[in-house]
């Protein structure tokens, strides 16, 4: 295979996925957690964008119940993130092991 020819796919290969990675940045993952009383919206880059409480889910006797609550949707909305983003980045790159990807 020719050099120029590899350069040139590659080059196309990471605009592919730096424009990927920018539409996943800017996409929305949800999370609902205890049945629905905490909402955690989060986008792809992992910053968390908004939680919803239930107010029937603050109790001031169990603090804790609702901080594991906020804690395990932030969690798994950034989770859902990161799992897009990889499979993704995979069906771009063909499964190939590219280090930070």
């Amino acid at each position: 295979m020719n050099i120029q020819k590899m350069m040139k796919q590659a080059q196309q290969m990471q605009a592919g996925m730096l424009a990927k990675q920018e539409q996943l940045a800017n996409t929305d993952f949800e999370s609902s957690v205890g049945g629905g009383k905490v909402t955690v919206i989060a986008n792809g880059a992992g910053d968390v964008k908004s939680i919803r409480i239930d107010p029937a889910v603050v109790d001031p006797e169990d603090v804790e119940f609702l901080e594991d609550l906020v804690l395990k949707g932030v969690q798994e909305a950034i989770a859902k993130g990161k799992e897009a983003t990889a499979k993704e980045m995979k069906g771009l790159t063909g499964g190939l092991g590219i280090p930070g990807m």
